[in-house]
């Protein structure tokens, strides 16, 4: 699907659960791209992370205006004529949908997909992260897969980052994101 968001700068956010590479996949992607990159889990409020670091998932209450400052951060940048990456989880349709909003509709998302078995695997490895495993089961039952929606990619994520990032330049490219 091609049409006039090619020509314009470009908002893409990576997304999925915790655990699935995010932060790392969008670090790549910013760099081949030569865009900005934000680490959503940096914007949320300290709020936030004081409950997910006792294990308490969030509320959709908790999220709106995390989720609003992303998109605003997003809509500055696009404004300035620059192109941004942000994280973020961004797991049900009606947050995207919410982002694609502030976004100006000129959103892309690329969906880090993996099995319950790898992405334990994964949170288990990390070090110094707020999210405990515990918080896992509840994401993967918030997710909406966003199979079907407009400027979507999604890369399954049993590979290296680098593979990840680079299935994922490869299907942005078919949606008109060149680097």
């Amino acid at each position: 699907m091609q049409d006039d968001r090619i020509n314009r700068p470009h908002a893409i956010i990576v997304m999925g659960v915790s655990g699935c590479g995010k932060s790392s996949v969008g670090e790549k992607l910013a760099e081949a791209l030569h865009l900005a990159f934000v680490e959503g889990d940096a914007l949320h409020p300290a709020a936030n992370v004081e409950k997910m670091s006792k294990g308490i998932p969030l509320t959709d209450e908790d999220r709106m205006p995390w989720l609003d400052l992303i998109g605003k951060r997003m809509q500055a940048s696009l404004e300035r004529g620059e192109g941004i990456i942000v994280s973020c989880s961004a797991l049900k349709r009606t947050y995207r949908d919410r982002l694609r909003a502030a976004a100006g509709g000129n959103l892309f998302f690329v969906y880090l997909e993996g099995s319950k078995a790898l992405l334990t695997k994964r949170m288990g490895e990390r070090k110094g992260h707020f999210m405990p495993i515990s918080l896992l089961e509840s994401q993967l039952a918030t997710l909406e897969v966003p199979t079907g929606e407009p400027g979507v990619v999604t890369v399954d994520i049993d590979d290296t980052i680098d593979g990840i990032a680079a299935t994922a330049l490869s299907g942005l490219s078919t949606l008109g994101v060149m680097a």
